[in-house]
Formats: structure tokens, sequence, C-alpha cells
């Protein structure tokens, strides 16, 4: 076995406990509550954590497949003078309300196809199959900013305005309205002058185009959503209009936007007729491993895509860490996976399975690891085919050019001892004040469960972890806030929301000390919070 196979390995998973409790339906509260603090909240932190992900699972008798598909529940956990209130609601989406009116589900999502009306004749019924579903507005993904204002998101063209202070809904946006794309994600990336950017795609006679998107900084506080002066910037063709690429996010750094082509594929045909198939839309996608997975370079200032084509053996990534420019290498630091089927096996079905059946689950999902590319963003073409471009130190990652391109292979960042937590995801750094820039550290949830259990602070120096990990303790995504006096990087705080399928109404807000990596203090909620997805840090003034 060689070295680089030897390090995918994670234990065999033996009496995975179940998760079902963390996938029922809770009710939300809508007034904010106090919180029982243990330990210390540092005073200095005031702001609101903000969390998004699904919080019902079925209307009447119709429930819903995917955990994707489950209604958007949004969660704030508002922090001041170390005391800490929690209040939560539904977002109140087209398809939340029109669900709630027929009591059940009329809204197609992710993983769950709407059937047709029972009160519609026959005829009627057969027909409706053959109508294309309109996009979904359930925004369960993240909370998002744009011009200063903040929305909640997913992977469609919708997206919900919201209060970040109430939670209330406000106006949902059409980025169909603003420029010409189909929809966006749910991960834009903000640069240090107040703009965002974020990925899209369009597809019509031309083809299918994935699309850089730009919207310019603002001072937010409008009564309306404003998008207004949003550009594409670039738009890359697709390998194969008929079949594009999945995506979830992807790269930025100082000079460049980063879009990254893997092989999971969307079949077109398949998605125009998937209500006559009766499948859902996680259905009509594809892993084809015998695929390249394509990096394409954007300058972020004149939208201008680099001639080189850059590649690499196929692979899958979910969430990028970082990416930055260090003398004329772009590094690019992602969470990576072997086998991109995982995406349409995240059902509640599978993950509310429990003994044999759930480990077998956990022991079928590849395991996910941090990765570094170094692409060389001047390639003459005089260089020799073949040969090494790569002359950074610390590194093992490489780069050759090839007649098809530059042929890039990755560094592992990470040493063994990461496979006892069964890999990582949700990554998350010092964004503020390091991302597109060099950095040193990274948080993340172990992944020795089909959930985080465990929250991993990464050392990129000599690849060291920290770890906090209690059994039946299941982390989201940590989120870094640094300290007002912050001198080091890793000066301030990880927040998480720490749930248990063990014990109802026993969840809370965890902070930890983000240099030494231990508990400073918790906030208990005496209720019920579903397993979420991701969230940011709403800082006060």
């Amino acid at each position: 076995i060689t070295s680089s196979k030897f390090l995918n390995f994670r234990p065999l998973a033996h009496g995975l406990e179940s998760v079902a409790t963390l996938l029922t339906s809770v009710e939300e509260t809508p007034e904010p509550i106090p919180t029982v603090i243990k330990g210390n909240i540092p005073s200095w932190i005031n702001g609101s954590f903000l969390r998004n992900g699904p919080g019902k699972f079925e209307f009447g008798e119709s429930r819903f497949n995917h955990w994707f598909d489950g209604m958007a529940l949004m969660h704030r956990f508002h922090i001041c003078d170390g005391q800490v209130t929690y209040s939560s609601r539904f977002l109140r989406s087209d398809s939340y309300v029109q669900n709630l009116e027929k009591n059940r589900i009329v809204v197609s999502e992710f993983g769950t196809l709407a059937m047709p009306d029972p009160c519609k004749n026959i005829f009627a019924q057969f027909f409706s199959r053959f109508q294309i579903p309109k996009a979904t507005d359930n925004a369960g993904v993240n909370f998002v900013k744009y011009k200063g204002d903040f929305y909640v998101s997913t992977e469609t063209n919708y997206m919900r305005k919201i209060d970040p202070q109430s939670l209330e809904t406000k106006e949902k946006v059409d980025w169909t309205k603003y420029i010409a794309v189909n929809a966006a994600t749910a991960h834009p990336h903000y640069d240090r002058e107040g703009a965002t950017y974020n990925l899209g795609n369009s597809y019509g006679r031309q083809g299918y185009f994935y699309n850089i998107i730009h919207v310019p900084r603002g001072e937010g506080g409008t009564d309306g959503a404003d998008l207004n002066g949003a550009k594409i910037l670039c738009s890359i063709p697709a390998a194969s209009s008929r079949k594009p690429s999945y995506y979830h996010s992807f790269a930025l750094s100082e000079n460049y936007v980063i879009f990254i082509e893997q092989p999971i594929k969307l079949d077109l045909l398949k998605f125009m007729l998937y209500r006559v198939l009766g499948k859902g839309f996680h259905e009509v996608m594809s892993w084809e491993p015998q695929l390249e997975t394509v990096f394409h370079v954007v300058d972020r200032r004149t939208g201008q895509l680099s001639k080189t084509r850059y590649y690499t053996n196929a692979m899958f990534t979910l969430h990028q860490i970082n990416a930055y420019e260090d003398n004329g290498y772009l590094i690019m630091d992602m969470c990576c996976g072997e086998d991109g089927s995982v995406i349409g096996n995240f059902t509640l079905e599978n993950l509310k399975a429990a003994g044999e059946e759930m480990d077998k689950f956990y022991s079928s999902l590849c395991t996910i690891l941090p990765w570094r590319y170094v692409l060389p963003l001047e390639v003459k073409e005089e260089e020799p085919n073949d040969q090494n471009l790569i002359n950074l130190p610390n590194t093992t990652a490489t780069a050759m050019k090839t007649t098809t391109g530059v042929f890039c292979t990755h560094e592992n960042l990470y040493n063994h001892d990461l496979l006892e937590y069964g890999g990582l995801e949700f990554p998350q750094i010092n964004y503020t004040h390091y991302n597109a820039r060099p950095y040193r550290y990274f948080y993340a949830c172990g992944f020795g469960h089909v959930f985080g259990d465990s929250l991993l602070k990464m050392d990129l120096e000599g690849k060291k972890l920290k770890v906090w990990r209690h059994p039946g303790l299941f982390p989201s995504e940590p989120v870094f806030v640094p300290a007002p006096d912050a001198k080091d990087e890793d000066d301030g705080v990880v927040m998480s929301v720490v749930v248990t399928p063990r014990e109802r109404k026993s969840s809370f807000l965890l902070v930890l000390d983000a240099k030494t990596f231990t508990e400073l203090g918790r906030a208990e909620v005496p209720v019920d919070i579903p397993f979420g997805t991701h969230g940011l840090f709403n800082e006060m003034g």
C-alpha cells in the first residue's frame, strides 16, 4: 500500500449511536429566551451567532426524503455582556406557506418530488407531471450578506432577505431579475473593499455556462433588497453542455476567483424529465470518476479566464478552506473526497438508520480530507513537459506541464491522527483577517459519525491537531470570532452549537478559546435544536 493511500483509511465503524432524534421536526422559539451559562462567556463578544438548517421534515402525511429538503429554521444566539439569549423562526418561504396551507408537500425539493394534487382529475394529474417544477425558495443552507443586508440562501435562483434581529422573513429575491443566471451558491466570498463574489449558472441556445458574479459594496439598511449593480464578471463554458458539473462553492484569492469543475454531473435531459420519471433532483446527478477535475482561474479585476488549463484526477469538493498567492503560485486548500456519489446518500432513511445499518451506511461514505493544490500562475511555452513546475519550499504538491495543460497532484494537509476522527468537513478560518492571505490555522468538524462528532483545530505548521470531543455530543460548523485586541491569527473564540440524541432539550452554544482549544463557557438552551448546516457571526457595533 502506498503511503498516500494508507492515509485514506479511517477506523471501521462499530456501534455508532442513532441520531434519528436530531432529524425530527421541532417547534420554533420566536421570542428570545434566556439560557443557562456554565463557565464564562467573554464579555467582549457582542453580537449574534446566526445559524440555518432544516427544522421540519413533514406536512400531514407526506414526508421529505432528503436531509437537505427540511424546511429552513433560522437560529439566533444573541451574546452581550457574558449573557446569551436564544430565538428561532421558520423561514416563511412560499414553499413553507404553501405546504402548510395544503397540509402536504406541494413544492419539490432537492430529494423530494411533490406529488400531483389528489383533488385533480386523473388527466390533470397525469399532465402535471410534464410541467418543469418551479424552483424552491426554501433557503435552508446559509446566512449570507450583500451590501450590508442579511439573506438566507440555498442553491436556487431565490434568496430571502432577513431581519437579523427578529429573524423575520422579508422579501423574496430572484437573481434572474438582476443578472442572467438561473441559480447561485449559498457560499459567497467577501473582499476587503466590501464587494461580494458568487458563482451562478445559465443555460440557453449557446450552451451551459458557469458565471462568476460580482455584487458591489453597499451600506445596507434599505427597506427592499438591493442587488443593483450586480454583474457577471466571467462566463465559463461547461465541458459538456448536456452534463454540466454540480458545484457548492468556489475559491477566492487576492487576485483570482477559482471555479472547480468536478465530475459530479447533472444530466439535463433527465432533469427536464424528472417529474415524468418520478425521481428526486438528487437522482439526476451522477459521479463520473473517469473524468478529470478542472480548475478554472479567473482574474477577479479584469474577468479574464486564464488560458492555462489546470486539471487533476477525479475528486470532489463541497467546501474550500482558503486560497492565496505566494511568489507566482496560487495555493488552494480544500476539503476533498474521492467519491462524489456521497451527496445523494444523505437521505433521511439512511441518516435515521440504527445499529448495524448505521455502521454500514457510515462505512459506505468516503472520508473527506484537507488537500492542497499549488498552481503555477506563469507557465511558459518553452517549459518541458512532465517536469514539476513548483519551486516552493514546504509543499509536496506538484504541477506538470502536459500536452493538454498543467496536471496537478495534491499535498495532504494532515497527519495520520486525523483519520482517528474520521476526516473533516465544514472548515472555517479567521476569515476577516486571513481570507485570501497566507494563514496558519483552520477549524472544522471531525466526522467519526454521519454528522460531525468533534471539533478540530489544524495548525498547518507541522499539521498538528487540537481536538474537542465528547461521546454523544454533535457540534456544528465552528465559527471563529477574532478578539478586539488580537495580535495572533488565533486570538479569539470558536463558537459551535452542540446537540445530542441522548437527552431532549439539552442543546448548548459552546465557546472555545481558539488558541488553546479549551472550553471557556457554554449557554444551555432548554429547547430541541436539530442538526444544522451553516451560519455566521453578526458583530454589533
